[in-house]
């Protein structure tokens, strides 16, 4: 008696759900929702001074990015928390000090009247 047929079709069985195991593992993986990994914004409290790296995190940028993309950052997260549409001044207030602490700006603290 000749065995060679039947380790060739268990060979044969094995791949085929093999095969099918990993087709529907495949289209599973697909098939899966997208999670973000990280937060687009900055979530949590703030520091009684902010920082450089602060600053960054509030625009959802680098801290050594351009001052292009300090700008278009800032209006993008201005123009979604502005106190006219419905946002916070304190948070709108945050956003405008980011954005001069990373363009340089020192806003003055007391103002002569």
């Amino acid at each position: 008696m000749t065995t060679a047929p039947l380790v060739v079709g268990a060979a044969v069985a094995a791949a085929a759900l093999s095969g099918r195991f990993l087709i529907g593992a495949w289209n599973a993986f697909k098939a899966r929702p997208l999670i973000p990994r990280m937060s687009r914004f900055h979530l949590g409290g703030f520091q009684p001074v902010m920082t450089r790296r602060e600053a960054a995190l509030v625009l959802g940028i680098k801290e050594n990015a351009a001052m292009d993309k300090i700008k278009e950052a800032h209006r993008r997260v201005m123009v979604a928390n502005h106190p006219d549409a419905g946002g916070s001044h304190y948070l709108a207030s945050k956003i405008n000090e980011a954005k001069d602490l990373l363009t340089r700006r020192t806003s003055a603290s007391g103002s002569a009247l």
